[in-house]
């Protein structure tokens, strides 16, 4: 049990953080409200708005349906194959686009499947004029492809490796054949989770815009947020930008209300015990399907991330790093990130102690229950309002002081903590409670408080994961283009806007370098963590 000034200074520090974060949000949102949104006589909503809101929906829902409907086969396979060589590192290669920024993955596919890319050359050798075109709606749902099937496999992959080892014996000495395990025992277990898969990865989908302000192509491929994007960056038109930042609001709030009702699914996509032994499958035919889905799998996830290699490698790498403008961007980039992740392990401190805190008691009460679920409720409300829309907001609140450029900086690195807050506490948030529930009780016999308590019991074993937590905190801000794109300047420039302007100004050799060395540093964050939170999983196992 807490002492009760442990117990205030915990509640207090959650408060203080939830008010932050709400007050951040909702000023932004006020700011869209009260802002004259449209000329006298005029109307918010024409048919341009119509358009981009269907074009949103539809690319999200046809992203969904592709990356869950490719990934199902593969999980299977992955699931039936527990000794699948290299399995551990099939697994690890499907976080890695979650580690890489959007655009370094875009110029990747760009670069497979571009005029120029390797598909082309291919399809011109077989007598092909040019058939594949990267931009548009085919490109975006490549891209959103590339992203997605990887999360909906792990996700379902770890919903299948939970099923009880008993299932699988039962099967196997009834001869349940392939199709009566799909229906009987695979299926049910995808099932549960698909809605949540599903309603996750359109969700990702509908908030995109990185990758359709890259790959678009034009008016036609245009989603709610580059269109708000452009409206204040380009047309510097206000009403309009406040009209679809309205809607881009609704269409989150709906989504994650459907979220809600269906129910979260695990977005580590781990599972807690050893993947079981199964007696199925073991037909050449099985293995042989079985073989052919995850190598294609495994060579689609591969292809982008070799191209970003060998044509990052043929620009002037040392002529990039030694820049003044790759020095410069670097700078930029490295503090936003730091101040960014700093923020977003300090909010989320703040929130997982009030959440512990609030019902550290024999009986809480209603009151305690509830503020812990608006805490822990906090980290998704962030996702309700995306960057774009916070910068729009945040840029009308701030215009009537002057430049808002003197803000750019404050206002990008708390929007990355805000956008980083979720991810921090999922990966806080359980190492946390277990270790509050394990030693609550020897802490209080000991008399161990303070900072003796933080330096001999709390921090062996949170160490790693506010570590692992700051590293893809860091890894999201250095590849963020959202609010750089709205508050970028000469004065303000990033290694994601440094990139972004080079690949805009067709110097594509040295938006490959960059590419290759942001990817490089991402992945440099990313991996170390990845690795250490599989290798912990599978020594459980064990």
């Amino acid at each position: 049990m807490l002492t009760p000034r442990e117990r205030r200074l915990g509640v207090a520090g959650g408060a203080i953080a939830l008010a932050a974060v709400l007050a951040f949000m909702m000023l932004a949102l006020l700011a869209l409200l009260a802002f004259p949104s449209a000329p006298p006589g005029g109307t918010i909503v024409t048919a341009y708005t119509w358009q981009i809101l269907q074009f949103t929906l539809l690319q999200a829902a046809l992203s969904t349906a592709l990356s869950v409907l490719l990934a199902v086969p593969v999980a299977l396979a992955l699931a039936r194959r527990p000794n699948f060589p290299l399995r551990t590192w099939i697994l690890r290669l499907m976080v890695l686009p979650m580690g890489l920024p959007v655009l370094v993955v875009a110029l990747g596919l760009i670069a497979v499947w571009g005029r120029q890319g390797v598909a082309n050359s291919l399809l011109m050798i077989l007598g092909m004029d040019q058939p594949i075109s990267i931009y548009g709606l085919g490109g975006i749902l490549l891209a959103h492809v590339f992203f997605n099937l990887p999360l909906a496999c792990r996700l379902a992959v770890a919903a299948l490796d939970r099923l009880p080892g008993e299932y699988w014996k039962l099967a196997g000495s009834l001869g349940m054949g392939p199709l009566s395990v799909l229906r009987f025992l695979e299926w049910p277990a995808i099932a549960r989770v698909l809605p949540g898969i599903s309603s996750l990865v359109f969700m990702l989908c509908a908030t995109s815009f990185t990758i359709v302000l890259v790959l678009g192509g034009g008016p036609a491929a245009t989603t709610l947020e580059v269109a708000i994007y452009q409206s204040l960056r380009f047309d510097f038109d206000p009403p309009r930008a406040i009209a679809l930042s309205l809607l881009q609001v609704a269409v989150t709030a709906s989504v994650l209300c459907l979220l809600g009702l269906i129910g979260s699914t695990d977005p580590t996509g781990s599972s807690s015990s050893a993947p079981s032994r199964r007696y199925d499958g073991t037909s050449l035919a099985a293995r042989l399907w079985d073989a052919l889905v995850v190598l294609l799998s495994v060579f689609f996830l591969l292809l982008p991330l070799a191209a970003i290699v060998i044509e990052g490698l043929q620009a002037d790498l040392g002529r990039l790093l030694t820049s003044d403008a790759f020095i410069e961007a670097a700078t930029s980039s490295a503090i936003i990130a730091v101040a960014s992740a700093v923020l977003a392990l300090s909010a989320s401190t703040l929130l997982i102690r009030g959440r512990l805190a609030a019902i550290d008691s024999r009986r809480p009460g209603v009151a305690a229950v509830a503020y812990r679920q608006l805490l822990g409720a906090s980290s998704l409300l962030v996702l309700l309002v995306p960057p774009v829309v916070l910068g729009t907001g945040w840029f009308l609140l701030l215009r009537p002081l002057g430049e808002v450029a003197r803000f750019a900086p404050i206002l990008i690195v708390a929007i990355n903590a805000l956008m980083a807050l979720p991810f921090v506490m999922r990966v806080l948030e359980p190492t946390w409670e277990a270790h509050h529930a394990r030693t609550t009780r020897l802490v209080a016999s000991l008399g161990l408080r303070g900072f003796r308590k933080f330096w001999y019991v709390d921090r062996p074993i949170l160490v790693k994961p506010a570590a692992l937590a700051l590293s893809f905190a860091m890894a999201l801000s250095l590849g963020d283009l959202g609010a750089i794109a709205l508050f970028g300047s000469n004065d303000l420039v990033t290694l994601p806007w440094l990139l972004y302007s080079r690949l805009s100004s067709y110097r594509t050799a040295d938006a490959d370098g960059l590419a290759l060395i942001l990817g490089m540093i991402c992945l440099a964050l990313t991996v170390t963590g990845t690795f250490h939170q599989t290798d912990r999983s599978r020594r459980a196992a064990d």
